[in-house]
């Protein structure tokens, strides 16, 4: 759908991080903001590269529909899919109770803006050292009508077919008051390299219902049926002398192809919200869902079946009140999750499973409680602290065996304290403190794969996470800045392995520090409705991490000092986007990834690269009807790169190229009701 409604100032947004509904010049923490007009200046395929030109913030496509998510080095837990990072669709936890995240069950259209904090969220998310995510689907500005999108690409080697076709329906009808949302999106590819084809189809209805002054409904149902192939990774000599071939056969070990390796992945997820103003006082927002996952994954050597049925609520009261010093706000609640998991793991034999190997029942949940209070005083000063306390708990029954084995893991008592100080130096402009610990427990995942056997020795990984920042306006409010230094000190921090069947698995590897400046400018060089530049505006977006083991010794190996796999040290983004009365616009991209470490022993790096992409369009207002017709470029270079790297991986297979010079057309139309 056609939204350009979104191009308010970063400073004039209001987010809802640490419950503030607050402008972001006003909120003492590092978040960043990615409003549908940011999601609107790629292809319309992925999310993908909107995010990555936030500062702190890396997304990575291994192949198509297969998604990873490093906020602040969280990938290095992730072989494929998003762990360690909170992640909330609307009001409900998108994360589920086993920690993992199926962030690939959303389409493009399925996200209008996202709120993403940096470090650790734990005060009031509870578990993830990553950070959390909030994801809203509903429209900024509401219109009833209906819309139909339509995107294709292909690759700069072959112009005979098409590579890429996504399509997306959205039917909107009622009033602001009372929405109804229907959305349809089919989305294939064939991918870059061998074994990358994929297939999505997701369908969602939401609705919102304002019942009076005093309470606001909100219910949603989504469901995803996706598949990709998974092409493995290659050594070093495979990738330089054919890096778009899938993984091949070695010895006794079959190849991707062979394998048909592949993910089937179908979610449903259901929720429900309410909003309550008791009084000017008082409120209260409560959700509650339910979901389930099926999941399978012929790998190399496994063929893995999972079923996840999950449920769980969330509900957070506030309190405001004036004081005598100041405006005081306080938050309180809680958050439980719930999980029936079974997985069955069988010998892949050529694509087809065969012989049975494990058979677990799992049975997990974990809660958290969460109290916040935000006193705003005189003088501009706003104090934050709050804290979390939570608990989680895997049962796992392993009935494969006679008599049934079972091991039962518990993660109690865990803490999760923060406090924020923010000053505000002018209207226009606040610096910002803060102090607080996180924490996150291994994914049942990470339990289940730790050394190939089900058991209790993986631990998890906690740190304080100290932050100073700045943000506000200057030039009469033409310049947009926001600079955030922190450093994180990680104990029990858990990484990734890969066997040379490509099994993933999780060690905890020791001490980490993990320090670092993010850095975001945004200057507005012209926006002037009635010039022939309407809007002018360029943006720089830089990240640099040094993160380092402090102390880590495994084996007769020792790490200590090196680098953390999954982390470059630089990473930039320049972008400029230019829009013409006569509704033409162009938005160019410029990004720089300095090189990464891929295994714990810094005897092996993906190279730095340096990409260019732009789309180039023209929108037009005729009557009800908004037209939007666009042509884009990812990667204009042709560079060669490897991106979705398997870390620690046996046998040096690391790398995955990333697609070469490939070229997107679409069209938008939207018509009102």
């Amino acid at each position: 759908m056609i939204d350009s409604s979104d191009v308010r100032p970063l400073s004039q947004v209001v987010v809802k991080a640490y419950e503030q509904n607050r402008k972001l010049t006003e909120v003492g923490a590092p978040v960043s903001i990615i409003s549908k007009a940011a999601l609107n200046r790629f292809g319309n395929i992925s999310i993908l590269p909107a995010l990555n030109t936030a500062p702190g913030i890396r997304m990575e496509e291994r192949s198509p529909g297969s998604y990873r998510l490093n906020i602040r080095g969280s990938s290095l837990r992730s072989p494929f899919g998003v762990r360690d990072v909170k992640i909330y669709w609307n009001e409900i936890p998108l994360t589920d109770p086993g920690g993992n995240t199926y962030l690939n069950q959303l389409s493009f259209y399925n996200i209008q803006s996202m709120e993403i904090i940096k470090g650790t969220a734990g005060s009031l998310y509870g578990a993830g050292i990553g950070g959390a995510a909030l994801i809203s689907s509903m429209p900024l500005v509401w219109e009833k009508g209906v819309s139909a999108d339509y995107t294709a690409g292909n690759y700069a080697y072959d112009f005979k077919h098409l590579a890429t076709n996504s399509y997306n329906i959205d039917l909107r009808t009622g009033d602001n008051e009372h929405r109804n949302n229907f959305a349809y999106t089919h989305q294939t590819s064939d991918g870059y390299r061998q074994q990358t084809q994929m297939r999505r189809d997701i369908a969602s209805w939401e609705t919102l219902l304002k019942a009076n002054d005093k309470q606001t409904i909100h219910a949603y149902i989504l469901y995803g049926d996706l598949y990709y192939q998974t092409p493995g990774g290659l050594t070093l000599a495979e990738y330089t002398k054919k890096a778009r071939m899938a993984r091949p056969p070695a010895g006794v070990q079959p190849g991707a192809i062979q394998a048909k390796a592949a993910i089937f992945q179908k979610n449903f997820t259901a929720g429900f919200s309410n909003e309550y103003h008791f009084n000017t006082h008082w409120q209260n927002t409560s959700s509650v869902y339910g979901a389930y996952t099926d999941f399978t994954n012929p790998g190399i050597r496994v063929y893995e079946y999972r079923q996840e049925p999950h449920f769980g609520g969330r509900t957070a009261f506030q309190y405001k009140t004036d004081l005598s010093i100041g405006n005081l706000q306080f938050n309180f609640g809680g958050e439980a999750q719930k999980g029936f998991f079974e997985t069955r793991d069988y010998t892949n034999k050529l694509g087809v499973q065969d012989a049975l190997q494990t058979d677990d029942k799992l049975n997990n949940y974990t809660w958290f409680t969460f109290a916040q209070g935000d006193l705003r005083m005189r003088g501009g000063w706003t104090l934050t602290a709050g804290a979390s306390f939570n608990k989680t708990a895997v049962d796992i029954t392993r009935v494969s065996v006679l008599p049934p084995v079972k091991h039962s893991l518990r993660f109690d008592n865990k803490l999760a304290p923060r406090i924020a100080l923010l000053k505000r130096i002018t209207p226009d402009i606040s610096v910002y403190a803060s102090a607080s610990r996180g924490f996150s427990t291994p994914t049942v995942s990470e339990l289940e794969k730790s050394n190939g056997v089900v058991g209790p020795s993986l631990q998890p990984e906690d740190g304080i996470d100290y932050e100073v920042g700045t943000r506000g306006n200057l030039l009469n409010g033409k310049l947009f800045f926001d600079v955030d230094a922190f450093f994180f000190h990680i104990r029990n921090a858990i990484v990734q392995r890969i066997d040379s069947f490509g099994v993933s698995y999780s060690v905890n590897a020791g001490n980490t520090d993990q320090h670092g400046i993010e850095t975001l400018l945004a200057y507005e060089i012209i926006d002037e409705p009635r010039r022939f530049f309407t809007h002018v505006r360029v943006f720089v977006s830089d990240t640099w991490h040094d993160f380092h083991y402090n102390s880590f010794i495994q084996d007769t190996s020792n790490f200590s000092g090196h680098r953390l796999p999954s982390v470059p040290p630089q990473l930039a983004v320049v972008g400029l986007d230019v829009v013409l009365q006569a509704g033409v616009y162009l938005n160019m991209t410029y990004t720089y990834s300095d090189r990464v470490a891929l295994n714990d022993a810094n005897t092996a790096y993906a190279g730095s690269y340096s990409l260019v992409g732009g789309r180039v369009g023209y929108r037009r207002i005729l009557g009800k009807l908004k037209l939007d017709v666009y042509t884009a470029v990812d990667n204009a270079g042709d560079v060669k790169y490897s991106l979705g790297n398997d870390f620690n991986a046996a046998a040096g297979r690391y790398y995955n190229v990333a697609p070469g010079r490939n070229y997107f057309a679409g069209v938008s139309v939207n018509y009102a009701l």
